[in-house]
């Protein structure tokens, strides 16, 4: 499935809407549609916001990974935090302490994945940003080049942060883009 480029930047032209349905509007308009059509047969399932398998999932924000399918996930099971990279920067510790400590969560798993942005970018991301805009973000790009090394990082951080008292079941992988196969990272490797 290929996706067509988006108009350039500045550009008033409206992207074209879904097959069967009438062009024009943006595509926030499109996905709000979407949720009318949604809510309109949506029954709540009367959920806690507590996730069933007890279990938190940090994972990159690509496109590509439909978490919930290729876990064999289903609505409720558990929390999802997503981010560039995947990284587990402050804000997913902040997440990941709010999961745990509000909401029972237990384990956590963690997903890069093969052919990431992040291995293209580098720190000078923030300096190309601070002379465009003329301030420097205040936070950092977490690029790697190693994605197996960089998910090591992110279970060592999970699993020495204070504000997690569970800790003992940290795995992460790296999901492949092409195959759709999980391969475990050894933390100790």
């Amino acid at each position: 499935m290929t996706t067509p480029a988006p108009p350039p930047a500045g550009s008033a032209a409206a992207a074209p809407g879904p097959p069967g349905s009438p062009s024009g509007g943006s595509v926030t308009d499109r996905l709000v549609e979407a949720n009318r059509r949604y809510a309109a047969g949506f029954r709540d399932p009367g959920m806690d916001a507590r996730p069933v398998l007890r279990v938190a999932v940090v994972a990159c924000m690509d496109a590509r990974l439909d978490l919930h399918a290729a876990l064999g996930l289903e609505l409720g099971d558990c929390h999802t935090i997503r981010n560039a990279g995947g990284v587990v920067t402050d804000d997913a510790i902040r997440s990941l302490t709010i999961s745990q400590r509000a909401l029972g969560t237990r384990s956590v798993i963690l997903i890069h994945h093969t052919g990431c942005g992040l291995e293209n970018l580098t720190e000078d991301f923030r300096h190309e940003l601070e002379d465009e805009v003329g301030q420097r973000p205040p936070w950092a790009v977490e690029a790697f080049r190693d994605v197996d090394q960089d998910v090591r990082q992110s279970m060592q951080r999970v699993r020495t942060s204070p504000f997690l008292p569970h800790r003992g079941d940290v795995r992460g992988f790296v999901f492949d883009v092409h195959t759709g196969l999980l391969r475990e990272i050894d933390p100790d490797s």
